[in-house]
């Protein structure tokens, strides 16, 4: 996959691709589907495929206040596109002449002149150009005289195991985290939500508890809600190498402020890797891949109930991440 990070870099795209637009943040089973038909039309086209994504959101350009929480940081989002076959992938950063053309200079002063689709591919709540003012009518209008193919893909809709069904979309997906439904995240994104950071030092006390864990520097990204999960931990020199690791270590991960020490404790993310004993992995990279929410954090009575319950948390993982194989 070739990548471009700059406009004067579009040139490099061969005449006549295939391209999807869009921020797919989470990559989720919505953004493949798209990108599967966008890879289908260029197969058939024999031409390439092309994802135009953009960072940071452009809501965090124009109205940082507003900007929603990221799922996934560029070097995994990179990774996971790579993965679905895309040909060039075109980062567009410092957006802001851009996200201010109306929609048909949009079209006619940026992507006609320097992208040059034969195809457009995209979701039907598709919007672009300055506030949003176009849509994927709009695009429709626009593509007949220039000579373009809009396709539009419907939405992507699943049944989660309680029965509901749901539309996949980003937002679902961030509200389902930040609930603690880490699983059903999982559903909608088509594998476990990845967290990645540094790793850092840590007090000790899972140490003192008969449970050393793995202590993560606060991330950019969506955290989950506080509570303890199973989930997977990898281990990598650096975050490309963490994003594109597959050695997952059965684990055991805690959110939360450690109140049974104190309340004065700030947000802590913690991993504690079952049944392998691990060197000293502080200033590398840790990537959590969490599978289910084992239960709520509460406030223990002494660190010994805690260290009881931590044992019981740790059995509980092991049953439920036997059930991934």
């Amino acid at each position: 996959m070739k990548v471009l990070k700059t406009v004067s870099e579009l040139g490099q795209l061969p005449d006549g691709c295939v391209l999807t637009i869009g921020n797919f943040d989470g990559v989720h089973i919505g953004h493949q589907q798209n990108i599967k038909v966008t890879r289908d039309i260029a197969m058939l086209e024999r031409t390439s495929l092309a994802v135009m994504t953009f960072e940071p959101h452009p809501v965090a350009i124009l109205h940082p206040e507003k900007a929603p929480g990221v799922l996934t940081p560029l070097p995994l989002k990179i990774h996971l596109l790579e993965n679905c076959g895309v040909d060039y992938l075109i980062i567009l950063r410092d957006t802001t002449s851009l996200l201010r053309l109306s929609p048909i200079d949009f079209v006619d002063k940026f992507l006609l002149k320097d992208v040059r689709p034969t195809a457009l591919v995209e979701g039907d709540d598709f919007h672009f150009g300055i506030n949003r003012a176009g849509n994927i009518d709009t695009l429709k209008q626009m593509a007949e005289p220039d000579g373009f193919n809009v396709v539009v893909v419907p939405p992507k809709l699943v049944k989660l195991p309680t029965g509901q069904s749901v539309r996949v979309s980003s937002t679902t997906i961030r509200y389902m985290l930040q609930s603690g439904h880490v699983a059903d995240a999982a559903v909608l994104i088509g594998r476990h939500y990845r967290l990645i950071g540094q790793i850092v030092p840590g007090r000790g006390k899972g140490r003192q508890l008969g449970f050393p864990t793995l202590n993560m520097k606060m991330p950019s990204q969506i955290i989950p809600q506080e509570g303890v999960y199973a989930g997977y931990c990898l281990i990598g020199a650096d975050e490309d190498d963490v994003c594109r690791s597959d050695n997952r270590l059965p684990s055991v991960f805690s959110i939360g402020q450690a109140i049974t020490f104190g309340d004065q404790h700030a947000q802590l993310i913690e991993a504690h890797v079952l049944d392998t004993k691990l060197d000293d992995a502080t200033g590398q990279w840790m990537a959590m891949d969490f599978v289910k929410c084992i239960r709520q954090q509460h406030r223990f009575e002494s660190p010994q109930a805690l260290a009881a319950q931590i044992a019981k948390d740790c059995d509980s993982a092991k049953q439920i991440l036997a059930k991934q194989h």
